[in-house]
């Protein structure tokens, strides 16, 4: 239940976005998700793509800096306060969220978390029944 995310890490620069997403593409990788945070001096780009092991090495052979990450990807309605209920839930166990990014689709958000504790998350979104997405069903 868990999907595998890529963080390459990113000079500040202008261009080096583009270069990652025109090695994918020119590999017939699609990206699913993503998202772009920065500091001073460089950026991490976390991509949620179609073939995770290929991106890694084509990202690599051009001196990228990739590493893979486990995280977990749900879906809840596109309506005010829904996440909000799936994240009390979370809260209320103790479970703190490193980092999360969203995409919505039509009547469906679907929002990828790194918690802190990914089997107990993974365990208490079951447990409410929440809907948790596979790389099959992104």
């Amino acid at each position: 239940m868990t999907l595998k995310q890529l963080s390459v890490f990113l000079e500040n620069k202008t261009g080096r976005i583009n270069e990652v997403v025109r090695t994918l593409g020119q590999n017939g990788i699609n990206m699913h998700a993503f998202s772009m945070a920065e500091t001073a001096d460089f950026g991490i780009l976390r991509l949620i793509v179609s073939d995770v092991e290929r991106a890694v090495e084509v990202l690599r052979a051009r001196d990228f800096a990739v590493m893979s990450t486990d995280v977990l990807c749900l879906s809840c309605d596109n309506t005010p306060g829904s996440l909000a209920t799936i994240l009390e839930y979370l809260a209320e166990e103790k479970i703190f969220i490193e980092y999360m990014y969203a995409f919505a689709q039509a009547d469906s958000a679907h929002v990828v978390i790194k918690p802190n504790d990914l089997p107990r998350c993974l365990d208490i979104l079951q447990q409410k029944k929440c809907t948790l997405l596979t790389k099959d069903t992104l």
